[in-house]
């Protein structure tokens, strides 16, 4: 379906019969030939106030980006897409014309999570319709369109590996119309989508180990891993948190969105450093990282094998150990690799590497961006996203890849039942527990049970529809499930969209949303440095020397609750002052908050290190993070005991 680099810019004499326009006369070699068809109206645009035209981009080079989120190759380009957004700044607008595969993936609200995911900060419209797609001709998914600045269109391209094609053809388009005073370098304002913290960012994956009471949670936009016990305390987290790939001690180690993980042994954590196209080993016990193969760099390897650490990888997104050999989901390469880690060698394990629902020997069969993986301990269970499959791969004797469920890559829905009947809409996480296979079936917002043997599948949590609602299994809402693990008779889901973990009960049939209990403040970065960055200084407060309280009181805006999933706490602290409890942290905290104290002549400021969370009634998944260091000046008088009132009011983010 997305064809890789097999077309370059294309003639203007060649595209023009293809878009049904007559050629103007132009002998310029880098411009067009034929006006650019003028976007629709009526059409949802994200990252502008307005919807944009030709006319408003005359004297700008224009490229048009047509994608869908969920296609692995439209992903490899967005990095090529913002190196050349960074170097013609001034001289190019890129425009995403989002033309959607998946029924999901045409809600404009979905096309928002994935800008807000993958930090788009170009306009992208969404073209849920076809309508931009047809009036180009578009063929493939990724493709381009790039328009000179008189709005002519130059020529078209499909495919991966962009960069330096692009910019070839930009900067020679930019030299030839600068000279003709026909640039204009006026910067174009966006209105980029917002993106609000929380605790977690697009958790993309979990791992639960029952034997060591922890989950693993793969903290994907927040580019680290975070450790909390099974009942939501945060013991560790595993990277800085800054974009890159670096080994090294956990407070210094770098990722770029890992997703998945597997265990080895009790202190050994393998992880899909996804966006590094790595494959990183974490020693608990030492609290290091280091990267066991990949380069760093996105390869599409046509070699089947080589030394882990000089051998390219392709958006590995998925792991899973068994019999020694770590098992590699390869989305982008549309394989299973394989990592020794006695050898330090990988190799691939399965997949022609052409993108189709094939069955077959393990080496000829073909397979579709799978994204997740699991095991019986004999067999590889495949989350086979884009032809929204499962399927089965021997590991013993003459192996093969069968499918269970699934009939081709624009066979999707969402549909129960038995076989070949069977629909599902990009599965992405699935998990193999007492004979029976627990799906995520991310894009249908569900979670799904398939019975390997007999092929049927049934609905077991979700109600289809996109949201944060807890409850009874078909009541509760998911947005866009990623991964799940199973430990003690449940189910650990990371729903993705909504930035959460949730935990389903096969007792009762319960969700429930796991809570981020973090008194130490391990989310917000390290005790020292969490609250260096923003201080808020009070009016001074007047109080009796000796034995008393303070009593804080905090405000939210308007339309605004204090989280009840996660404790807001508050350190204290402050010279010649004593607190009966200068560490406080409490879940749904009532306020006025009495503080006792002791308070000396001498005491001058009492200072207070807050982490707050809370979330919009309206928008339930829009939950933040207030982190602030209050400074209350004291006005210390002899008489009486120790008596102030302390009040702050947060302030919503700017532009939510």
């Amino acid at each position: 379906m997305y064809r890789s680099a097999l077309l370059s810019i294309l003639l203007v004499l060649i595209l023009s019969p293809l878009l049904g326009l007559a050629p103007a006369q132009s002998e310029r070699r880098f411009g067009g030939t034929i006006p650019a068809p003028e976007f629709p109206p009526g059409l949802d645009w994200l990252n502008v106030s307005a919807p944009l035209s030709f006319a408003q981009l005359r004297g700008k080079i224009v490229l048009l980006d047509f994608w869908t989120y969920g296609c692995i190759n439209c992903l490899h380009v967005i990095p090529e897409l913002k190196l050349l957004e960074e170097k013609y700044a001034d001289e190019l607008v890129v425009i995403g014309v989002h033309s959607g595969k998946f029924d999901t993936e045409r809600n404009t609200d979905n096309i928002r999570s994935i800008i807000e995911r993958y930090e788009l900060e170009h306009p992208v419209v969404n073209d849920s319709e076809f309508a931009i797609w047809w009036s180009y001709r578009v063929r493939a998914w990724p493709s381009f369109v790039l328009i000179d600045p008189e709005g002519l269109v130059i020529g078209v391209h499909s495919g991966e590996g962009i960069y330096e094609l692009f910019d070839q053809v930009i900067g020679g388009a930019v030299a030839e119309f600068d000279a003709l005073g026909l640039i204009d370098r006026t910067r174009v304002r966006f209105d980029l989508v917002q993106s609000a913290d929380t605790p977690l960012r697009f958790p993309g994956k979990v791992l639960a180990d029952p034997e060591g009471d922890r989950l693993f949670i793969a903290d994907s936009n927040h580019n680290r891993l975070v450790v909390a016990s099974l009942n939501g305390r945060v013991l560790d987290v595993i990277g800085s948190g800054v974009q890159g790939l670096e080994d090294g001690p956990f407070e210094t180690a770098q990722f770029f969105r890992p997703q998945g993980m597997s265990l080895v042994g009790g202190d050994t954590l393998y992880v899909a450093d996804t966006e590094n196209h790595a494959i990183r080993r974490v020693n608990l016990a030492a609290r290091t990282v280091e990267t066991v193969a990949g380069t760093g760099k996105q390869v599409y390897q046509i070699r089947p094998f080589g030394p882990g650490l000089t051998t390219g990888l392709n958006s590995p997104w998925d792991v899973v150990y068994l019999g020694g050999t770590l098992y590699i989901a390869m989305a982008g390469q549309h394989q299973l690799w394989a990592f020794e880690p006695d050898t330090g060698t990988v190799r691939r394990y399965a997949g022609s590497g052409r993108e189709e629902l094939v069955d077959g020997p393990i080496g000829t069969a073909g397979m579709n961006q799978p994204s997740g993986l699991a095991t019986d301990g004999v067999q590889l269970f495949v989350a086979d996203s884009e032809a929204s499959a499962i399927r089965v791969a021997g590991t013993e004797g003459v192996a093969r890849l069968d499918t269970i469920v699934g009939t081709g890559l624009f066979d999707f829905g969402d549909i129960d039942g038995q076989g070949d009947a069977v629909r599902l809409q990009h599965p992405l996480g699935i998990e193999f527990v007492g004979g029976l296979l627990y799906v995520a079936d991310t894009y249908n917002n569900k979670i799904k049970g398939i019975d390997p043997a007999t092929r049927e599948s049934r609905t077991l949590f979700g109600t289809g529809e996109s949201g944060w609602q807890d409850g009874r299994a078909f009541e509760a809402r998911f947005d866009e499930p990623g991964g799940l693990s199973f430990a003690d008779d449940r189910l650990y889901i990371a729903d993705t969209n909504n930035h959460v973990i949730r935990v389903a009960s096969l007792a009762t049939g319960e969700v429930t949303t796991f809570p981020i209990d973090d008194p130490a403040g391990l989310l917000v970065g390290r005790a020292e440095a969490a609250f260096a960055d923003r201080v808020v200084r009070l009016e001074p407060v007047v109080v009796g020397a000796g034995e008393g309280t303070l009593a804080l009181t905090i405000t939210l805006p308007e339309n605004h609750r204090f989280n009840d999933l996660a404790p807001f706490s508050i350190s204290w602290s402050g010279e010649a002052v004593e607190f009966a409890e200068p560490e406080v942290s409490i879940v749904e905290p009532t306020f006025p908050l009495e503080v006792p104290v002791r308070i000396s002549a001498a005491a001058e400021v009492v200072r207070g290190d807050l982490v707050i969370y809370y979330c919009s009634y309206d928008a339930v998944k829009l939950c933040l993070i207030d982190q602030v260091t209050l400074e209350v000046p004291l006005e210390v008088v002899p008489e009486g005991g120790a008596a102030g009132e302390i009040e702050y009011r947060v302030v919503m983010p700017e532009g939510l």
